[in-house]
């Protein structure tokens, strides 16, 4: 406080600088008449003792800080301690402790580490790679055998190799190669793995390598969104085919499961999982894979309640997106994969989501980047691929005409109107909503055809100049009647088409592909959540987005149904945006949640979650 700064001496102003006092604050300082003084301790560490017991899956770290003889500062009041993030830590009675950056930095990561539990703390064994930098640091350290055992059996991971199978009827890319024995590594010894690589860079034949390898121990089962479960099952025929696979869809469930045994593999979509989670439960599965496991990222669902509920030795999730909207979805992912290792998600919250999305606490971040990186294996196209085809991205602005733009801007104020101070995030969205689909065209919220769609006209003009020059196109919106809408224009233009959207059938759908994939049709119309995901569909060269979404992943996703192994020419991408409209303020919310992602994944979509405030500020 300033009385308490004020009371300072000449000297000890000089000692430690104005600029340093100012930042000395709290409660002691007021109470104490007495001049502070700073004990600054040497990064040499033996001032901390520290421990670490326990003898199973979880540790419990302990130490004292001695800074003089008989003054002794318990490990808990340090985190307390650190938290305020101050460089000079209040003791009490006018002193102030300084610690070296060194031991800030571990101390801060062991913080962030250690779980609070009962009013102690609690580590992962699954942390030791982090918390044993702290260890080393300090000479007294004493650890548990517990945890010295843990401590070799990660070291012992690393020198894990597996050869890749014979009977793999493929030859792996090096960094494929280098995927799946990452996998094998980490599933000999029942760790879970998240292959993150970017879409299109083959993680399906990774796996299948790594369930052949895994075949004699004894059955796996893969959870695929549906549009994937076919794609499973034609490529284990090409390349793995000593593997028996099932799609759980079939007749005879019941007796599937309780026959499945070695070199059986049991493909389930993540709703009959769900529903049937019962009778999966019964199964002790050698493996267990989740295909495009993003699909679990809310924590609350029964969904991910049906997947974290299986018995398996190995866990592995395959996704181009471990994190979608939010931190939280890394959670669940992590919590399937390796249960304890981010501890509950109330403490994920406390100590990394909110300090992150929030806070933008860079030691948290690293400390989470640290945590899951050994967890987490992600390569991007550009890093791996020499010999892929460029992609170009082009955003597409759309002025709308006077008729819309009078119309759009009514509804703005409507809806402005209608949520005044509103909190309900639930009634925000159904307006931001309305604006969206007008943007999309003006019939889609007031059912007039009179007004003609500016993006309607514009994807008109950009599809002739393609066809023009022999180009394909994947054309993707996130509302179905709005590719209706486009559907019915292809029809009158006479321009032949595939078509896919979340009421396709299987077959169907697999048949849409397969004759887009051999030339039928100069388009596919495909919606956004059906069929961003688990299709190839590489004769296409072109990718048109007709609207925006949220998150630049899922955009990212589905781009990559063109842009992935086996595209022989470059991929263009064009987003046709509205001027002065929502869907500007929705692309400039890309930029941060790319930005988060990196930052959380280097080395090894995102972005904090929306506030109702933010979400009316896109309404202004």
């Amino acid at each position: 406080g300033e009385k308490a700064l004020r009371r300072l001496s000449g000297p000890q102003r000089g000692r430690w600088g104005e600029k340093a006092l100012r930042r000395l604050s709290g409660r002691s300082d007021r109470d104490s008449g007495r001049a502070a003084s700073t004990q600054k301790y040497a990064s040499s560490g033996r001032p901390l003792k520290f421990g670490i017991q326990g003898d199973r899956d979880w540790f419990e770290p302990v130490g004292a800080l001695h800074l003089d003889p008989g003054r002794v500062l318990d490990l808990m009041p340090l985190m307390h301690l650190l938290a305020s993030g101050r460089r000079f830590l209040p003791l009490g009675d006018g002193r102030f402790l300084e610690l070296s950056d060194t031991l800030r930095k571990r101390l801060n990561s062991l913080r962030h580490v250690a779980e609070p539990h009962r009013g102690r703390l609690r580590l992962c064994g699954l942390s030791a790679g982090i918390v044993q930098g702290l260890i080393d640091d300090v000479l007294s350290a004493q650890v548990s055998e517990g945890w010295q055992r843990q401590v070799e059996r990660l070291q012992q991971m690393a020198a894990f190799d597996a050869g890749v199978p014979s009977t793999l009827q493929a030859h792996l890319r090096t960094y494929q190669e280098e995927g799946y024995k990452w996998l094998c590594r980490l599933t000999h010894w029942g760790l879970g793995a998240c292959l993150a690589d970017d879409m299109g860079l083959g993680k399906t034949i990774q796996s299948l390598a790594l369930l052949l390898q895994r075949a004699p121990g004894g059955p796996a089962l893969v959870v695929a969104p549906a549009s994937v479960c076919f794609n499973w099952q034609q490529e284990t025929v090409r390349y793995a085919p000593s593997l028996r696979l099932a799609l759980y869809a079939t007749e005879e469930r019941d007796a599937l499961l309780s026959s499945a045994g070695a070199y059986d593999v049991v493909v389930v979509t993540y709703t009959l999982l769900q529903i049937n989670s019962s009778a999966f439960e019964k199964v002790d599965w050698h493996t267990v894979i989740l295909d495009e496991g993003q699909a679990i990222k809310n924590a609350t669902s029964k969904r991910f309640e049906a997947a974290c509920a299986l018995h398996a030795a190995a866990r592995v999730v395959l996704t181009g997106t471990p994190v979608e909207n939010h931190l939280g979805e890394l959670w669940a992912l992590v919590h399937f994969l390796n249960p304890g290792l981010l501890g509950t998600l109330e403490s994920f919250n406390a100590r990394f989501a909110n300090p992150i999305e929030q806070g933008r606490d860079v030691s948290a971040r690293t400390t989470l980047r640290q945590l899951i990186a050994p967890f987490v294996l992600r390569r991007r196209k550009a890093d791996v691929l020499e010999d892929l085809p460029s992609c170009t991205e082009t955003v597409l602005n759309v002025p709308l005409s006077n008729d819309e733009a009078s119309g759009y801007e009514a509804l703005r104020r409507v809806a402005m109107e209608r949520l005044g101070t509103e909190e309900n995030q639930v009634r925000i969205l159904a307006e931001i909503m309305r604006l969206r689909r007008y943007c999309c065209h003006p019939a889609l919220v007031t059912g007039d055809y009179s007004i003609p769609s500016s993006k309607l006209e514009a994807f008109e003009e950009v599809l002739d100049e393609l066809r023009d020059n022999g180009h394909k196109a994947l054309v993707f919106s996130q509302f179905v009647d709005h590719l209706t809408i486009v559907r019915r224009r292809l029809e009158d233009m006479g321009i032949p088409y595939q078509y896919l959207d979340g009421g396709t059938p299987l077959k169907e759908r697999q048949k849409a592909v397969e004759s887009f994939q051999a030339g039928a049709g100069e388009v596919f119309l495909i919606s956004l959540k059906a069929g961003g995901v688990g299709l190839n569909l590489t004769a296409a060269d072109y990718v048109i987005h007709l609207d925006p979404w949220w998150n630049p992943a899922v955009e990212d996703q589905a781009t990559m149904r063109a842009h992935r192994i086996g595209q022989q020419r470059p991929v263009t991408v064009y987003r046709l945006i509205t001027q002065g409209t929502i869907e500007e303020k929705i692309v400039a919310l890309h930029r941060d949640k790319r930005e988060l992602a990196d930052q959380v994944l280097e080395g090894t979509d995102a972005g904090g979650r929306l506030s109702a405030e933010e979400l009316l500020r896109l309404l202004r």
